[in-house]
């Protein structure tokens, strides 16, 4: 607001009351809020659970049922409050329990395909709950902005009935979240090293990625997709594995397996490692 060359008493008292209120405004509840940190919890797998500065809880692969490292994590009955899950594809580990979770929360499921969409709406979750997406498309919502991408993986999934039959379920992705203090997160999902990363990066300027540290995972296809981001987003600051095992079996690949690997290329972003449930807060 501009000040006048001379105030009287009148126009000082409105000045001082103007002023009083745009600074209320900056530091109300709700701003405060939308600018604190996003909390990120990992459950196991590739389970993770973001708390958002708004509120919101955003699920991604919520594996439970079946899940060899379940009794680490949490139970179903223990999810609580969900408003958005994100599944990377159709496989048992990454749709894990969406469809129960979404059907007692009300959550809704962005889906990476459309193929997806129809299968969940199938399975009985209400379609509304239901965003159908594919990569190269986005969900904006309440100050999050969700952007799908390409995944170098399968989707074939089958009946929750157990009937082992495949299904289809389209194309797998990734995930690029931008929460509301600004904060950009690439879950890459179970994708193997593609230099579509790159592309992604250099567009979205992922301050975190989630990367594929699967036991069986090849380490210099792990590092690469990693170098890939790290190449065009300069503002990368944090790594952090999935799909690693609690207690990794013989021969899995190792956060230190990582690590040289990642020495070798030059890479010094330092990998964030948690234990099953521990959180970790995340600003820019």
């Amino acid at each position: 607001m501009p000040i006048p060359a001379r105030l009287d008493l009148h126009s000082l008292k409105l000045l001082i009351i103007s002023l009083a209120a745009v600074a209320a405004a900056a530091f109300t509840p709700g701003a405060l809020a939308q600018s604190g940190p996003v909390k990120l919890e990992w459950i196991t797998w590739s389970f993770f659970r973001f708390t958002t500065p708004g509120g919101k809880v955003i699920l991604t692969n919520p594996f439970i049922t079946g899940n060899p490292d379940a009794a680490a994590g949490i139970k179903l009955e223990e999810v609580g409050k969900a408003d958005l899950i994100l599944v990377t594809d159709a496989h048992r580990d990454e749709l894990g329990d969406a469809v129960a979770i979404a059907k007692a929360t009300g959550a809704k499921i962005v889906t990476p395909a459309f193929e997806m969409g129809n299968l969940l709406i199938a399975w009985g979750v209400p379609e509304a709950q239901v965003m159908r997406r594919n990569p190269g498309a986005r969900f904006a919502w309440d100050g999050i902005t969700i952007r799908v991408v390409g995944s170098v993986h399968g989707s074939g999934g089958r009946d929750p009935s157990g009937d082992y039959k495949p299904i289809y379920g389209g194309v797998a992705g990734g995930f690029v979240v931008t929460f509301e203090n600004g904060y950009t997160v690439y879950f890459a999902g179970s994708s193997a090293a593609t230099q579509d990363m790159a592309l992604w990066a250099e567009a979205y300027k992922p301050d975190a990625m989630i990367f594929l540290m699967a036991p069986n995972s090849e380490p210099l296809d792990a590092g690469m997709a990693v170098k890939l981001v790290a190449g065009k987003s300069p503002g990368l600051k944090m790594l952090l594995p999935h799909h690693h095992r609690v207690s990794p079996p013989p021969g899995a690949l190792t956060v230190a397996e990582m690590r040289k690997v990642l020495d070798s290329m030059g890479i010094n972003i330092p990998i964030t490692t948690l234990a099953p449930r521990q959180s970790v807060e995340l600003t820019k």
